[in-house]
């Protein structure tokens, strides 16, 4: 019950700090029932000179001082990391956490396919020649499988996600030769694998849907471009979730079962919205190639086409002069940590007069939220901020749009120019605000989908190129 208010908690900006206190009080009920109903215990046999030999059970201590040992170990690395990590680093977190759970399943799936009577999956096998041997269930080894396979995946393209999303590799996708050839075959192998480890449950089948598993885990994320990470963490979320509920089964923890089929659930549920959001199918996104080629449409290299450039003093005055602004935050904002002056602007513009709004699409950032996340660390109020399909309707009727480091999202060209490899995917029409201004660092990059932003060279868009935070905290001064 404490999982399930920890999601709907957290659905909500409003809500999420009872979410997490939910989360917290389930996960601390869950280690401590384990631990009380699962004490190790040690037998000691007392020969008596006279009577019975006496057999005393006493608390393996031992034992005991290993797991918490590790469970303080863990505690510790979450709270160091939970108090230094930026929230630029946010994204690369979850991916790197998404990763130990995946390994975690593997972990276990293997301690229990090395000892499976420990676990309660087998039958001891005594043979009239040779050693006995334990025999595992046949629906015990499709757990095993599927668990082990699951967790694997999740390991090794959390990995690189995380590595893309870190920047230690390119977030252009890599297009391996075959790749979908080579990645059904290694799927239908996994899958043939697993069903005849039903009949034979022969080591090297067992160690090569291991193996095979990590391969394709690699495989899949790899071909993924940039532009579509925020799906991509969502979807290593919901495989961490069944990972760990395939897992629950072997060890017939229901518990384990009912979490992870809330994680992968709510995962699968997010991951089919932020489909949605960038109108892609999830196959789609799992073949990968988005953004592989950047756009030129019309021939022209940013820098020969025709822009206008504005200054800080600009800005401020018109924004002090609009009925109406909306501000749209992006990745920029996130890289330069600018998410507390935008407020501050944000509360002078509101002193003058003006309706001050945020507008978030759904993949704004690397990670589904992202946004929203930094926005509530700034304290800006909840009722400021907007969806896509809630505000996108106000840009026609605002007076400037003001763009913080958010590319991909505003470009107009997802609705216009086909040949783009980002059309059809639903943007905030911010070209429609009678003034757009944009900052950016400068006209040379195009945003992470490796293509160029036709809202640069419109009419109505003055282009402000600076840093975000040195911007923003020009505009505070020169509306001072």
């Amino acid at each position: 019950m404490c999982f399930i208010l920890a999601l709907r908690g957290l659905s909500s900006p409003a809500s999420s700090q009872r979410g997490n206190r939910f989360g917290i009080i389930g996960m601390t009920i869950a280690v401590v029932t384990t631990l009380v109903t699962h004490v190790p215990f040690v037998q000691h046999a007392l020969v008596a000179d006279i009577g019975p030999t006496i057999v005393v059970r006493a608390i393996d201590w031992t034992t005991v001082v290993e797991i918490l040992a590790a469970i303080g170990v863990g505690a510790a690395i979450g709270l160091v990391t939970a108090r230094r990590i930026a929230m630029t680093a946010m994204p690369q977190l979850v991916a790197a956490f998404h990763s130990l759970v995946g390994l975690a399943a593997v972990l276990v799936g293997v301690a229990a396919y090395l000892n499976p009577q420990a676990f309660g999956i087998s039958d001891l096998v005594i043979p009239l020649i040779g050693q006995p041997f334990a025999v595992i269930h046949p629906v015990s080894r499709i757990e095993l499988g599927l668990g082990v396979a699951i967790g694997a995946i999740t390991f090794s393209g959390s990995v690189i996600a995380f590595l893309k999303l870190n920047g230690n590799m390119g977030g252009k996708p890599i297009m391996l030769p075959g790749r979908h050839v080579i990645n059904l075959a290694l799927l239908a192998g996994i899958l043939g694998l697993i069903a005849y480890f039903v009949t034979d449950q022969a080591p090297w089948i067992f160690w090569t849907v291991v193996i095979l598993s990590f391969v394709i885990g690699f495989l899949l994320i790899v071909p993924i471009g940039g532009a579509d990470m925020p799906v991509v963490v969502s979807m290593l979320n919901s495989y961490s979730g069944w990972a760990a509920a395939a897992m629950g089964f072997t060890l017939h923890n229901s518990a384990m079962i009912i979490t992870g089929a809330l994680v992968g659930s709510s995962g699968a549920i997010l991951s089919y919205i932020m489909c949605r959001a960038m109108n892609r199918s999830f196959i789609s996104v799992i073949a990968g190639g988005f953004g592989a080629v950047a756009d030129t449409s019309g021939g022209a290299v940013a820098s020969d086409r025709p822009w206008k450039r504005g200054s800080a003093e600009d800005a401020a005055f018109l924004m002090s002069q609009a009925e109406q602004v909306i501000i749209v935050p992006g990745y920029g904002m996130a890289v330069a940590q600018a998410q507390h002056v935008l407020r501050e602007m944000g509360d002078k513009l509101k002193a003058e007069g003006v309706r001050v709004k945020y507008a978030i699409h759904p993949v704004a950032g690397r990670m589904p939220g992202h946004m929203n996340v930094l926005l509530a660390e700034a304290n800006v109020p909840y009722d400021d901020v907007f969806e896509l399909e809630d505000i996108n309707s106000e840009f026609a009727q605002t007076d400037v749009a003001f763009v913080i480091g958010a590319n991909d999202v505003t470009n107009p060209a997802a609705k216009t120019d086909k040949t783009s490899p980002i059309y059809g995917m639903p943007v905030l029409d911010v070209e429609k605000a009678k003034t757009v201004l944009f900052i950016k660092r400068s006209m040379g990059g195009v945003g992470y989908a490796g293509v160029d932003n036709e809202l640069f060279y419109r009419d109505n868009t003055m282009m402000l190129l600076a840093d975000a935070k040195k911007m923003v905290e020009d505009i505070v001064k020169a509306l001072d």
